[in-house]
């Protein structure tokens, strides 16, 4: 899921508990109760999305690493020279400034 989706999904979420907080405000109290079991619902379901969220993104994370660790192992000196030449670019970056 995108993080542009789920920023958006958040924000429906939350402004359906707003909207449902306020009209708990006005409604007497078994109707609040049924009003709470809603807002806690909506606020379950946000939560397990940012659980299967983080869980994506620990995967993608764990699989970039292997990748890199594979791509060092078998091009050492590619890779030093890379990590010279990004040092190099920050350097002159930073100099700059």
């Amino acid at each position: 899921m995108p993080m542009d989706t789920l920023a958006d999904d958040l924000s429906a979420v939350l402004a359906q508990a707003d909207a449902l907080l306020a009209r708990a405000q006005t409604e007497g109290s078994e109707g609040a109760k049924q009003i709470q079991a809603q807002v806690e619902e909506k606020l379950a379901q946000a939560k397990a999305q940012l659980q299967n969220l983080e869980g994506e993104a620990a995967e993608k994370a764990r699989a970039m690493k292997q990748a890199t660790e594979a791509y060092v192992q078998t091009n050492p000196w590619q890779s030093i020279g890379i990590a010279a030449a990004v040092g190099f670019v920050l350097g002159v970056l930073v100099s700059r400034r």
